[in-house]
Formats: C-alpha cells, structure tokens, sequence
C-alpha cells in the first residue's frame, strides 16, 4: 500500500491553522523541526493542562487529502493546512490503519501512527457546522473520528509535496486506532 504527499505545513506559533511549506524537517523522537507542537512531551494546550510531563504522541499530524473533497461536496472548503495538519496525504485510507504502522516518507523520514486526532470545538469556529461533518457514527453506531491521525517520527528527513509514502502494517493482532 502506498499513497502520496500533496501538502506539508506547520506553525512555530498556536494557531489552528498551519501555513504550506515547501518542505518539513521531521525530527526523530520530537516531530516537525520549528513546529509548536513539536518535543518529547505533549504540546497541545489542553494535554498540557492535564499534565505536561505526558509523552507527545502527538508529533506529526496528517490529513487525507480526501477529507476535503467529502466536505467540500456539503460546502465547506477545506485545503491543505486548514485543520492544523502536518501532512496532507492522497492514496492511504489513513483512517482505517493499525496502530504501529509505519508510513514511510521519501528517502529517509519514517512515521508511527499512534491514533486518531480528537477533534475539536475550533474546528467550528474555522467553520460554523463542519465539526459535525468530521464526527459521526458508523453502522454500528460506534463514534467515528474523521479530522486525521496522529503519529511520532521514529526516523527523522525532509518531506515534501510528491514524496511517496510506502505503509508498512505491524504484526498482528492488529489494535484499532483510537483518540490520542
């Protein structure tokens, strides 16, 4: 399975979106060279909150590129670095991947996926409405959560828009993502 970069991005400051990039730096063990939430520990406001000393499973945030084509057939325009995502991807059901996948990006950078980003009320306020287009339930009324995975960098590299992204799967049993 392997799929493509269209978009990366990031922010040294807070904010909920991020800028495009030509190119990211990814760092092993900490995430997104010159990113907010970038570090060993967790970065986000409210994990903060809770307690800092939490491990930052949260490194690198990626999007399907897909996303925004489901939205944008609602009418909401969504575009690469609009959610606060890292990595914009095309090709890779991100959604339905194990955790401890590996994602393979370009020659050298090398992704865990450790779950699925929480979403959250700023993403109405990016976009009155479209909080509820990025959460739903399945069939089997279990919550399902659209808005990206989350993952650390276990290999560090630059990535860019066009690198291909090679999925490796973990051993089974495999564990179904879940909120991080």
């Amino acid at each position: 399975m392997s799929g493509t970069v269209t978009a990366v991005s990031s922010n040294g400051v807070y904010s909920f979106t991020k800028p495009n990039r030509d190119s990211i730096t990814l760092l092993a063990g900490l995430g997104v060279e010159g990113d907010v939430h970038a570090g060993v520990t967790v970065k986000h406001r409210s994990r903060v909150a809770q307690d800092p000393t939490q491990p930052n499973l949260r490194q690198v945030h990626l999007i399907h590129e897909e996303l925004f084509a489901e939205v944008g057939a609602e009418g909401f325009r969504v575009v690469p670095g609009d959610l606060g995502e890292n990595i914009t991807t095309s090709g890779i059901d991100l959604l339905g991947l194990p955790v401890g996948t590996l994602l393979r990006i370009g020659d050298e950078a090398v992704l865990e996926v450790t779950g699925l980003r929480n979403p959250c009320r700023q993403i109405d306020r990016f976009q009155d409405g479209l909080l509820k287009r990025v959460v739903g339930r399945d069939e089997a009324g279990r919550l399902v959560l659209k808005a990206g995975i989350m993952s650390v960098v276990r290999e560090g590299g630059a990535v860019r828009p066009g690198d291909t992204i090679r999925v490796e799967l973990p051993s089974e049993p495999h564990r179904r993502l879940a909120r991080v």
